[in-house]
């Protein structure tokens, strides 16, 4: 498909997500109209943004789980202005990495947020003219409501206003992932909530899962002006989860400068470091008009085994 100025679409190299599974009894699901249906009748509608809501209410915590539509946005606008634009790189490349040519993988990005490494991964593989089924799940629902919207605005601007967006937005739970059991050759976790039994069941033997965190020194400069003191951080874990072999892991480091009281807020609202800090730590931060940041995080790869 080409978008309107000549150049190939990004949804020319997609395919379509078909690993969705019933919430409620693991029945595969499939579209009929604008719903998604089990053959036990189960029904979920699509929203008008091209996103599903896969976690019955029963399995919320909260009355609106997840983070709230300020953070979604203060997360947006950190995110795009490309401050982290390496770590999507990475991730993209390890994605990328041992992938049989032009077999389409199928990749769920558990814990999505508003998206912004799911377009990356997206417009790198088209690049490389390399195929991807595309799923991001993320249990706030503002996050994946910005996530589809912008990834619909995005497909229709190439393709024209009747297009639809290539990538399955899910409002769903790590703790209970609505996915067919052993149907992904991909699972990303960034700096989210890992649920490694999940992981290990909607993985394909060899599948691969792709886990970021922070490292010792992530964002060191911001945690020294919120923190009186910096508690040691705990060593990396070694050891790979039951059901998977450790692959490697790489370290990433770089720097970046924020300028602006503005942009700084929006860092803290997108990390734990807002809730964590006291009164006077977020006043310090809140005078802060320009800093320059450690970005430290670490990149595990997991195969899945066997059995």
């Amino acid at each position: 498909m080409l978008a309107k100025d000549g150049r190939e679409g990004l949804s020319t190299h997609r395919a379509p997500f078909t690993a969705l599974a019933c919430p409620l009894d693991g029945a595969p699901l499939e579209r009929q109209g604008g719903s998604l249906r089990c053959a036990d009748g189960h029904c979920f509608d699509l929203a008008a943004q091209g996103y599903v809501n896969l976690l019955p209410v029963q399995n919320k915590r909260s009355r609106d789980p997840g983070d709230s539509k300020e953070m979604v946005a203060a997360r947006r606008r950190f995110l795009e202005a490309g401050h982290y634009r390496p770590i999507a790189a990475a991730v993209a490349q390890a994605v990328l990495a041992d992938a049989a040519p032009g077999c389409a993988l199928a990749c769920l990005d558990a814990g999505c947020g508003e998206g912004y490494y799911l377009r990356q991964l997206a417009a790198a593989a088209a690049a490389e003219a390399r195929p991807l089924a595309l799923a991001g799940l993320d249990i706030s629902k503002w996050a994946v409501q910005a996530a589809a919207k912008r990834d619909l605005q995005d497909a229709r601007g190439q393709a024209g206003a009747n297009a639809q967006a290539s990538t399955t937005w899910i409002v769903g739970s790590n703790a209970g992932l609505p996915v067919l059991p052993a149907t992904l050759d991909r699972v990303l976790c960034m700096f989210g909530f890992p649920v490694y039994p999940e992981f290990a069941r909607v993985l394909r033997a060899g599948g691969v899962l792709l886990q970021v965190d922070a490292g010792p020194d992530h964002l060191r400069e911001l945690r020294e002006v919120i923190y009186p003191t910096l508690k040691p951080e705990r060593p990396a874990a070694r050891e790979a989860p039951p059901g998977f072999e450790h692959l490697g892991s790489d370290s990433l480091r770089f720097q970046i400068h924020v300028d602006g009281a503005a942009a700084i807020a929006d860092l803290l609202a997108m990390t734990p470091h807002l809730y964590r800090a006291s009164a006077e730590g977020r006043a310090r931060a809140a005078a802060l008009t320009a800093l320059t940041m450690t970005v430290d995080v670490r990149l595990a790869r997991y195969r899945r085994l066997p059995g």
